[in-house]
């Protein structure tokens, strides 16, 4: 094995149109290629970086054009070694029939420079079906590169059994070909970089000997700069809940005057409702705000365009359910307000709403979080003889939940159709997120304890453990064994 730097190359083939360009758009983190719904949109052969060591180490992915006439394909190749055969494919070929001539292209630069052949699949379609696949299994023989089989176009993200018993079907039925050295399941789409981990660490061990401590450097270097990643995200996440939990807003006082009483007994002076509803909406702005603003720092943080805050936000409202005692149009409100979704609403009531015609909209919200009971939406307190306003102990529950729905939300992106996509999220997701939170028994004492920690750092520190090890045992859920073991230190 050697130890100097290494330069290892994966080629991507699969049949024309099965999604090449679009993985690897996910896998290299940016737009290359072109991606549309037809035959032969890639029409050369190109490369790459994936990843890159201090040592020199480098790992290219070739994006190549894809397969059309398999049958016809492989009876070309088992003419290669001979004069006629270059004749038809470099001269007939090239100028009378380019696709076919590009499928011959996209071999031979497999051929030439590949180290492990990445084979994509359509996983909606059922194996026995797939009639090319006989013949490009025995193309890929013709190669004698070790082949890893990727199921792309899975769907939208399903429980991990379900997923499993697909990734088993394709397994056993390519089981047949001896060349295939794995099946992992690897859609651009529904996959974050939890699930990626498993992709680089399978195709790890087809690599030949004489190159694995060069890729185990390069594995290294994926992984450190992931792990930083979502320690990162999980840090923001944490502020977020830390700011929204000690955040208080002063009752006005009512002011003694001999006017205030006049306007008072003709009823055109401000009740204490109106008081309390104008601090809870300066609340939920607040909350809001800082919901857009981290939305936007997980987004930059995963490389994705900042400006999709919003659209992530509506994302996690559409799938996210109040598990409160209020009709659906108040849960409608309700889940605007601890999703995100209902970033500038508050200031548009309080830019004049308050007594000029949106108070219908701020009664609807204030009773959405109150409908329950005080407590539920809002808590007061006295201090210093004024009294203040603070969102409540099950408000930061939810908060919490869909705090971590978001940052699932924007680690599931991938960069396959452009720069940000209404990808999907799931409504089992947030069942597996309460169920973290149930398992770790984050509750009233966490957020009590928030309120009256002084030391900033602390405070983070508290919260930031318990976000960490929510998130962790949901991503393990969603991806069983799949989490590397470092995941679980400190922020």
């Amino acid at each position: 094995m050697s130890s100097g730097p290494v330069q290892i190359q994966f080629a991507l083939i699969s049949h024309t149109n099965n999604g090449k360009t679009t993985l690897a758009r996910t896998l290299v983190g940016v737009d290359v290629g072109e991606v549309r719904d037809a035959a032969h949109v890639t029409v050369f052969a190109e490369s790459h970086p994936l990843l890159t060591t201090d040592a020199g180490d480098t790992l290219h992915l070739w994006d190549t054009p894809g397969f059309g006439d398999s049958v016809r394909l492989l009876k070309r190749l088992a003419m290669s070694g001979n004069p006629i055969g270059w004749f038809l494919r470099e001269v007939i070929d090239r100028y009378r029939d380019r696709p076919f001539w590009l499928s011959q292209q996209a071999l031979r630069t497999a051929r030439d420079n590949a180290d492990v052949v990445l084979y994509l699949v359509n996983s909606s379609e059922i194996p026995n079906d797939a009639g090319y696949l006989p013949s490009e299994m025995k193309i890929l023989e013709w190669l004698g590169k070790p082949v890893v089989v990727l199921l792309n176009q899975l769907g939208p993200p399903r429980p991990a059994s379900d997923e499993q018993a697909e990734q088993a079907r394709w397994k056993q039925h390519l089981d047949q070909f001896p060349i295939v050295r794995d099946v992992l399941a690897m859609d651009a789409f529904a996959r974050c970089w939890v699930h990626e981990r498993v992709f680089y660490e399978a195709v790890g061990k087809v690599v030949d000997e004489s190159k694995r401590a060069g890729y185990a450097r390069l594995f290294a270097a994926w992984e450190a700069n992931n792990l930083n990643r979502f320690h990162e995200a999980m840090r923001l996440t944490a502020s977020q809940l830390v700011t929204a939990a000690q955040d208080s807003q002063p009752i006005e006082e009512e002011e003694k005057s001999l006017v205030k009483s006049a306007m008072k007994a003709v009823g055109l002076a401000k009740s204490d409702r109106q008081r309390q509803e104008k601090a809870m909406a300066q609340l939920v702005e607040r909350l809001n705000i800082n919901i857009a603003a981290t939305t936007t720092q997980l987004l930059r943080l995963h490389q994705l365009d900042p400006s999709s805050a919003a659209k992530v936000n509506a994302r996690v409202r559409e799938n996210f359910s109040i598990r409160a005692p209020v009709d659906k149009a108040q849960a409608g409100l309700l889940g605007a307000v601890v999703s995100g979704a209902a970033t500038g609403l508050s200031a548009d009531l309080m830019a004049g709403g308050m007594t000029f015609g949106a108070g219908a909209i701020l009664g609807g919200i204030v009773g959405a979080l109150t409908m329950a009971g005080a407590a539920w939406g809002f808590n007061t307190t006295t201090e210093r003889n004024r009294t203040t306003m603070q969102f409540a102990d099950q408000f930061m529950q939810s908060l919490m939940v869909t705090s971590v729905l978001r940052y699932l939300a924007v680690a599931h992106f991938g960069r396959g159709r452009g720069n940000f996509v209404e990808s999907e999220a799931p409504p089992f997701w947030q069942a597996e997120v309460e169920r973290a939170v149930a398992a770790h028994a984050v509750g009233v004492d966490l957020w009590q304890a928030l309120r009256v920690e002084k030391d900033s750092t602390a405070a983070h520190e508290r919260i930031g453990s318990v976000v960490l090890k929510v998130t962790s045992d949901t991503l393990n859920a969603l991806y069983p064994g799949s989490l590397p073991a470092m995941i679980a230190r400190p922020l």
